[in-house]
């Protein structure tokens, strides 16, 4: 039997049979208007019957007009009888195996797309600094706006979990909306929603608040938050040390430690060196292995909350190091997109070490360079290897087996095909 074995309570009440999870992914499954169907939900199933304890959804954006990607789940408004029906069938489906699910809820801000959004917002009028014309020129938002975003957050958890879900997770990082007023590179507002942490960190707060105002105390209330953007000047260490204080002070049941943005995107892998705190040898297998891993071990000196660590995790052994060492629950992301029923073999005893496929496809030069040549080489390369991944999601969706290999330049054309496709569709 391992520690990874044992259930785990969430201060809400709801148990965790495991404290394996399926960290969040963007899907791109959304039929026409953004809603759920039968693709999600045979997914979905068969990550449910798969063995984690506890399955994250990817973006559901809580507004349309400024999502992650075109085909992505929205939930805003009056949801009409078909919408509604297919997001419980989706719940259901995720909820098939046995396992906690929770909706992760987003607003996509200035890192939505051009090709959804020509103008979209942030709170000040600060550009993603990538070349190629993928992100336009954002605007800063009103105080009306950013009031209306708290609100849609509220109204789309309270439909997540009329629908089924176990609970959501805000998601307040990678640099989507409420990263962005975390991140004081990208907010320069001078009024109460700008300039110190405490008026950066009001759009998070005001959100939690208002979410859990909606779904009740019995359902369970995450947030994801970075660690560091990984950019000089912008949201680091110290800053997050401070907003776990806030978040530990609001209640909520669950925080998930991640990192980085587009700009600096440490969450898919792209990342320097762990960093070493006073008295840390760095010697764990976890360690070696998890992206994260050093910045949550300092989190959990002081926080009250339960907390999530996602981000290269690899073999069983650094899995229970960190659940020995304090950690609730631990993330796995794309080894999910090749094996779906992972988790139940590490729990078996089956495996013992997940093959790191995107380490197999980024071996030698790269697709668009060196990838030593610069951080946006990096970048280039880690958006070619997460065409791979993309694809497996779809094809499960599909019904199909996942591949173990693949061509990744047909791979990214592909991806980028159905990307403009789902635009003009959706």
């Amino acid at each position: 039997m391992t520690v990874l074995s044992s259930a785990f309570t969430l201060p809400c009440g709801i148990s965790i049979p495991n404290r394996l999870a399926k960290a969040a992914m963007t899907e791109g499954l959304a039929e026409p208007g953004g809603r759920a169907g039968a693709r999600i939900a045979r997914l979905y199933r068969v990550w449910s019957a798969g063995g984690a304890g506890l399955l994250l959804t990817g973006n559901i954006m809580v507004d349309r007009r400024y999502r992650e990607r075109p085909a992505n789940i929205v939930v805003e408004g009056d949801q009409d009888a078909k919408a509604f029906i297919g997001l419980e069938a989706y719940a259901a489906a995720a909820k098939s195996g046995g396992a906690v699910v929770l909706a992760q809820i987003s607003h996509a801000g200035r890192q939505s797309p051009a090709m959804i959004a020509p103008e979209p917002v942030g709170p000040s009028a600060v550009e993603v600094k990538l070349p190629g014309g993928v992100f336009a020129r954002p605007r800063a938002m009103s105080e009306a706006e950013i009031h209306d975003v708290i609100a849609r957050f509220a109204h789309t958890a309270k439909t997540c979990v009329g629908a089924g879900f176990d609970g959501v997770q805000v998601h307040a990082a990678h640099g989507y909306l409420i990263s962005e007023f975390l991140n004081p590179l990208v907010n320069r507002r001078e009024d109460g929603w700008g300039g110190s942490l405490e008026n950066r960190a009001r759009i998070l707060i005001e959100t939690v608040r208002a979410v859990r105002g909606a779904i009740g105390p019995d359902k369970a209330l995450s947030v994801k938050l970075n660690s560091s953007d990984f950019q000089k000047g912008g949201f680091d260490f110290e800053d997050c040390k401070r907003v776990v204080a806030m978040l530990d002070a609001e209640g909520i049941d669950l925080l998930e430690i991640s990192g980085g943005n587009y700009e600096q995107p440490r969450m898919m892998g792209i990342e320097g060196p762990q960093p070493v705190f006073e008295g840390d040898v760095r010697e764990t297998t976890k360690a070696r292995e998890a992206y994260f891993m050093a910045y949550a071990e300092e989190v959990l000196k002081t926080a009250t909350t339960p907390v999530m660590v996602t981000g290269g995790f690899r073999s069983r052994i650094a899995m229970e190091e960190a659940v020995d060492g304090g950690v609730a629950l631990v993330g796995l992301g794309r080894p999910l997109c090749v094996i779906p029923d992972a988790p139940a073999r590490l729990l078996a005893g089956e495996l013992a070490v997940l093959p790191a496929f995107e380490a197999t496809l980024k071996l030698g030069s790269g697709y668009f360079g060196p990838a030593s040549t610069s951080d946006l080489m990096k970048a280039a390369n880690g958006f070619a290897a997460l065409a791979f991944f993309y694809r497996n999601i779809l094809r499960m969706a599909d019904g199909k087996a996942p591949k173990r290999d693949m061509n990744l330049l047909g791979a990214l054309i592909a991806h980028q095909l159905q990307e403009r496709a789902d635009a003009k569709a959706m």
